[in-house]
């Protein structure tokens, strides 16, 4: 199982390493595929005045030391083509945000990369149309036609995060997890499908009560992982702490997960 975790965004050195030593266990799990995650920028923030993160460069020197103190492999946005170059030294996995998911340049330089490319799926889309995006990475590749198994051969994943339901608010459509698989391997983002956006005067909200029930009905559908975000303390984080699930609830939901899919196989 694939598992990404981590915050949302990169505070200070102090508050990753303390949720970096937190989620060691994961690493060390030989049924996990653990990837630590962090923002060096949160670029698509509601307010101008919203914490975005230290920027590109501090960013990575900071994802570099835990990359180098704990082993892990690192997933980080991107948001600007110019960025794959420096950042593809440090990270495993270029992560393309969802607001950013056709956006064809910053898809096409990502894949000049040997980094995992990991598309998550615009809010605004049907889930069909991101055979599309997924293309544009596997055409850069070498590849002319998609399958979830050229997907993962070409080291391409898709994210799903929820759909727009009305204004401030995300849905889930569990059909979209069988869609996607049929072109690529396929994350569910627990945390963001469950953020309200825009929902608080210039932020967004979220109930991260759905979090575990969410995931749970993911593991039952099947995905290939899980991408968490989490934090030592939710409620005083500086980005997306009302879909954030803090480290203890995040260990009940892997094992509740992991019953799931023993069950299921």
């Amino acid at each position: 199982m694939i598992l990404i975790a981590g915050p949302c965004v990169i505070e200070s050195e102090e508050i990753v390493f303390e949720i970096a030593r937190q989620l060691k266990k994961y690493h060390e799990d030989k049924t996990i595929e653990f990837y630590f995650k962090a923002s060096f920028d949160k670029a698509n923030r509601t307010s101008l005045d919203s914490f975005r993160g230290p920027g590109l460069k501090k960013g990575l020197k900071i994802l570099q030391k835990v990359k180098d103190e704990f082993g892990y492999k690192i997933l980080t946005d991107i948001h600007e083509s110019y960025q794959v170059k420096d950042v593809s030294k440090v990270a495993d996995v270029l992560q393309i945000p969802a607001f950013l998911c056709r956006q064809t340049d910053l898809l096409v330089e990502a894949a000049k990369s040997d980094c995992i490319v990991n598309i998550k799926k615009g809010q605004f889309l049907n889930p069909s149309d991101m055979k599309y995006s997924v293309l544009k990475v596997l055409k850069t590749r070498g590849f002319d036609e998609y399958s979830y198994e050229i997907s993962k051969e070409a080291k391409v994943w898709l994210t799903e995060r929820g759909s727009s339901f009305g204004y401030g608010n995300l849905v889930v459509d569990m059909r979209s997890l069988v869609i996607m698989r049929d072109f690529a391997p396929v994350i569910f983002d627990a945390t963001h499908s469950v953020q309200m956006p825009g929902s608080k005067e210039g932020k967004s909200g979220g109930k991260r009560e759905f979090v575990a029930p969410l995931s749970r009905a993911a593991a039952a559908v099947g995905v290939d992982g899980f991408f968490f975000e989490t934090h030592i303390s939710p409620d005083t984080a500086l980005s997306d702490g009302p879909n954030m699930v803090d480290l203890e609830e995040l260990e009940r939901i892997i094992k509740d997960i992991k019953r799931i899919q023993k069950a299921i196989l």
